[in-house]
């Protein structure tokens, strides 16, 4: 029986074969593998290892004399910017030994150098090493490339993800009609569900070959069989591409184990993604603390309340942030409960875990029960910056303390109930009125500075009141419901109010942007192209506005080809509020339920020809009591989703 330890031992796996490169050398490494490391014991693991030093993939580092000894680990291919960056670094360096790793495989390097013939060996890499004694001066010296798939952090032991294929994203209509710009009108396509892999831009293909090759390695290492399925013109690409692999086929006549993965287009269901409904404790730290520089998938933790330091504007710059990611047990099994549990009862078992950590170490701790507060949990944490050795021996129950702390007095916090109570408000008016009366209730909330109250009340509420990022979010939320709360035949009337509507919002939200931003979120800087508030001009927020309202209008018609799976939204019936009806749960109540009929909607990928006639969910059902089930939710982050 497969076991779902050895899917997350499969990351360090892959690890260990860079680890054992590394002693006496320096370590270069591009920010994705990075965050991959950083959740596979970080840094340590290397300088564990015998490396001398880590450091960035930059054209601005080098080495001295005394340090012969190079390994470069990128998550990009062997061209262009990577290659100047490892010529810049070894020309400025004495280096007499360079290790290469990349994360993208040989036949995705064919790919891009368009040879689509199948060719023994390796021959990109045996040129690129050749490349590497040139520029290190001699032919004599030692040069080695090579694949390995460091792409994949396991986060807990239920939840696995690739921060190299973070901006991977679902296609959407704007992709359409760019795909169908370059393409004779006679041959153009009419939905995004009949665009295939080679009608993608070469970009968008070495993409999903890479995450296609990433997944084989796992399936590779664990000796899986996979029957893969899919739900979205994206996700049937990306599934359809791991099932043609020569690789994969020669993988499934022999393997042993066996296990379902389940691709889905994210954009299914935005709602769920960009909804305060989650009553989840990490959610909420993912949420109001900041990212660390570089990473999409682990935030700062400020750790000034474990030292002595006044807080000050500059006390963050001297102190290097705590973070989410940890390897001690006690702290594993902590972020396991924060990661699954409800808010209430993850608040309740860091204040446990710290009150056990200080009685371990009897520290003085003062016992109080009821509700937990931040100032309580810090009270606790400050306890332990008298003792080298407790700040030593529970450095991560105290980090995760810390994010929990910082979470719960966030000043904009209470955003998160505002948002909540729109979104619900929004949910039941979506039954009740027409789309754009509904969107219409969202453009009181958009108010620029200076019309703000500026009474005591009025600076009270300005806590919660909403940014712009929030703003974008139940727009979204809006625009991923409205087709399917409203009827099938808008009239020409109902078209022009709505288009009118759209520019209001566009311009309101543009003010908005324009005159209460003094820092530009992730969201934001994302959306304008600006990194600070200086940059912002009218005429580019208005633009970046309007383009995002072009891409939230092909939201809502995301699901229109589906047959069962269609609907997440189930108006009120006058005894029952409307409801939000997650689409992730609806597809596991399809796959899980033993009196389920064939599901239409999910695409069976791994048969062949005759297979993709019929929808296979069959075949799912004959492996599944007996295999592990894979969801593989296509993509990250909010960012990505509206730009």
């Amino acid at each position: 029986m497969l076991a779902t330890e050895e899917f997350t031992r499969f990351p360090l796996l892959m690890w260990e074969k860079v680890l054992s490169k590394v002693k006496k050398s320096v370590v270069f490494m591009d920010d994705k593998c990075a965050e991959a490391l950083h959740w596979s014991g970080g840094a340590a693991t290397l300088l564990e290892a015998g490396a001398r030093n880590l450091k960035q993939f930059s054209s601005f580092e080098a080495c001295g004399v005394n340090e012969p000894k190079a390994v470069f680990v990128v998550s990009t291919l062997l061209k262009g910017r990577t290659v100047d960056i490892i010529k810049d670094i070894i020309s400025l360096s004495h280096f007499q030994y360079c290790v290469v790793f990349t994360t993208v495989a040989h036949s995705v390097h064919l790919l891009a150098n368009k040879v689509t013939t199948e060719i023994e060996g390796s021959p990109v890499f045996e040129q690129f090493e050749e490349k590497l004694c040139e520029w290190m001066g001699n032919m004599n010296y030692t040069a080695e490339v090579m694949h390995v798939p460091v792409v994949f952090a396991p986060v807990s032991q239920q939840l696995i993800v690739a921060p190299p294929f973070a901006h991977l994203f679902p296609l959407l209509s704007p992709d359409l009609e760019a795909i169908n710009e370059k393409r004779p009108e006679k041959r153009r396509f009419a939905s995004l569900n009949d665009i295939d892999m080679h009608c993608l831009p070469a970009e968008l293909q070495i993409e999903v070959k890479s995450l296609a090759s990433a997944l084989n390695s796992m399936f590779e290492a664990t000796g899986t069989r996979e029957e893969s399925f899919a739900l979205g013109p994206m996700s049937r690409i990306i599934a359809g591409e791991l099932a043609n692999l020569p690789q994969a086929k020669n993988r499934r006549k022999t393997a042993p184990n066996k296990a379902s993965i389940i691709f889905v287009d994210r954009t299914m269901d935005l709602t769920g993604a960009v909804g305060h409904h989650g009553d989840n404790l990490v959610e909420k730290v993912l949420t109001v603390l900041k990212l660390l520089p570089g990473h999409v998938t682990d935030v700062q933790v400020d750790m000034l309340e474990l030292t002595s330091l006044h807080k000050t504007p500059h006390s963050k710059n001297i102190l290097a942030p705590g973070c989410l990611a940890q390897i001690q047990s006690s702290a594993r099994s902590l972020w396991d409960v924060m990661l699954t549990t409800k808010h209430k009862e993850g608040v309740i078992e860091v204040r446990r875990q710290l009150v056990e950590a200080a009685s371990k170490e009897n520290l003085p701790i003062k016992m109080s029960m009821g509700r937990v507060t931040p100032e309580q949990l810090c009270s606790y944490i400050q306890l332990f910056r008298s003792s080298r050795g407790a700040l030593e021996s529970h450095c991560g129950v105290l980090q995760l303390g810390l994010a929990t702390a910082q979470t719960l007095r966030h000043p904009s916090l209470p955003r998160w109930d505002s948002c909540l109570a729109f979104e619900r408000l929004l949910l039941q008016a979506l039954g009740d009125a027409d789309f754009p009366a509904v969107l219409r209730q969202l453009l009181p909330l958009m108010k620029p500075r200076g019309v703000e109250d500026t009474s005591a009340s009025g600076s009270r509420l300005r806590e919660d009141e909403l940014g712009p990022d929030e703003l974008i979010l139940l727009l979204v939320y809006l625009y991923s419901l409205a087709d399917e709360t409203q009827p099938a035949d808008h009239d020409t009337e109902e078209e022009e109010e709505l288009e009118k509507l759209e520019r209001d919002l566009i311009g309101a939200l543009t003010l908005v942007i324009i005159s209460r931003e003094t820092e530009l979120s992730p969201l934001l800087q994302k959306l304008t192209g600006c990194t600070n508030p200086e940059e912002l001009t009218a005429e580019r927020v208005h633009s970046a506005v309007e383009k995002m309202f072009k891409t939230l209008r092909g939201l809502s018609s995301t699901r229109n080809h589906l047959k069962q799976l269609r609907s997440i939204y189930t108006a009120s019936d006058g005894v029952h509020q409307a409801t939000y009806r997650p689409f992730l749960r609806q597809i596991l109540e399809e796959v899980f339920h033993p009196d389920r009929r064939e599901c239409p909607d999910i695409e069976h990928m791994s048969g062949g020809l005759t297979d993709l006639l019929k929808t296979g969910f069959s075949m799912f059902m004959k492996v599944r009591h007996s295999s592990q089930t894979l969801i593989c939710n296509r993509v990250s982050s909010v960012t990505e989703e509206i730009t």
